[in-house]
């Protein structure tokens, strides 16, 4: 296995249901796991099996129909709560229980009325526990942006040893910056020995818009795993969103790393995800917003009219977004008039243009857009007025 695989772990079906008003059934969670699967997403967490019997369910079902991903059941350090996920993994073909505790001094002392030995000592029994009954255990050290490194990394060393495959570093409050969250990955790369028999995961809240920069710095120090959600769902403001993480890596070939991703259904996955959990897209979302390949701005369709590349960085078609928009506004020059004209079949020269542009902007000014009916008008006054009579 090459280091540079980032695994994409999506926790749609747990973090993203967590928003209110997406709360999904078993049917609707099993289709969204074969789509996501289909996607080719390396670990899907199903739900938090515990919670409810409708969580158990879903879990089961996804458990029993997914065939190339990991299966993932969310837990706390409790012994039930890890029973219980296993129960629920049992037809899973690659199961994985993800089990954890916050070690932040906040959680620590306000959540558990604690101290840090306890936590770290109900830590290792939680791993111990669900490595009894599963091969691949994902240890979360809650609030780990808040948490002390040093602290932090006496935690994950021991967890490590108790059986976690997996060490999941959350930036649980979206707290960190860039730089801070990138310099925590590397002090437990550099200061955990045994971090080599473990991988290290991202999960990022986007609390401060940094969601995804974070779990990008993560990786570039040293995490091979990201966990995201589609179109950013999640609690509070959302978690990383999986299509800009993706597409980062994608985009930006010389960080060397890559996905299992099917990029062409980004788009498509998203508006599935949308409609199924009632979640509208906010349209200037990127990849797959309704305006993210949108041009309105006259220079910016000029220079995109004569060269994609001068304002897309993405080819809309990678991403299953069909073709760019030039939307007609009253910001919009004359070379997107002509060419929406064109497009609609009239092929009008360039003193034609020029006058019919006068025309457009009396439109355009009392308008948000300009629409095809609107250019349809336009054009058959002006050529049926070019007629003599």
């Amino acid at each position: 296995m090459s280091d540079k695989k980032i695994f994409i772990f999506d926790t749609t079906l747990r973090d993203g249901e967590q928003v209110p008003g997406c709360k999904l059934n078993a049917e609707e969670k099993v289709g969204l796991a074969l789509r996501l699967e289909a996607l080719g997403v390396d670990i899907i967490e199903a739900g938090f099996p515990i919670s409810s019997p409708g969580d158990f369910k879903s879990v089961e079902e996804i458990a029993k129909i997914i065939k190339n991903a990991t299966v993932c059941g969310l837990s706390r350090a409790v012994q039930k709560d890890i029973e219980v996920a296993a129960e629920a993994l049992r037809h899973a073909r690659q199961p994985r229980i993800h089990t954890g505790i916050g070690t932040s001094d906040s959680h620590i002392k306000s959540k558990f009325n604690a101290t840090r030995e306890e936590i770290l000592q109900r830590a290792v029994q939680a791993v111990k526990w669900a490595r009894n009954l599963v091969g691949d255990v994902e240890f979360y050290a809650e609030d780990a942006g808040r948490t002390d490194n040093e602290y932090l990394a006496r935690v994950v060393e021991a967890v490590i040893a108790a059986g976690a495959t997996v060490v999941n570093i959350p930036d649980t409050t979206g707290y960190c910056l860039p730089d801070q969250y990138g310099e925590k990955i590397a002090w437990l790369v550099n200061h955990v020995p045994n971090i080599d028999k473990a991988v290290i995961s991202c999960h990022c809240h986007n609390d401060l818009g940094l969601a995804t920069a974070n779990s990008i710095a993560g990786i570039r120090n040293g995490a091979r795993q990201i966990e995201c959600t589609i179109n950013g769902l999640g609690e509070r403001a959302g978690n990383t969103s999986l299509e800009e993480v993706v597409m980062v890596i994608k985009q930006h070939k010389q960080l060397g790393f890559y996905t299992s991703i099917n990029a062409q259904e980004l788009n498509p996955m998203s508006r599935l995800v949308s409609d199924t959990m009632r979640m509208p897209v906010q349209p200037n979302k990127a990849i797959v917003g309704a305006n993210a390949f949108s041009h309105s701005s006259g220079i910016h369709q000029d220079g995109f009219l004569k060269d994609a590349s001068t304002y897309e960085i993405i080819n809309p078609d990678e991403v299953g977004a069909g073709e760019s928009r030039i939307v007609l506004t009253a910001r919009s020059g004359r070379s997107a008039l002509a060419f929406r004209l064109k497009k609609i079949g009239y092929d009008f020269n360039r003193n034609d243009v020029d006058t019919l542009y006068q025309q457009f902007l009396h439109v355009a000014d009392t308008k948000k857009e300009v629409l095809e009916e609107d250019l349809r008008r336009l054009a058959h006054a002006y050529t049926t007025a070019a007629i003599p009579s």
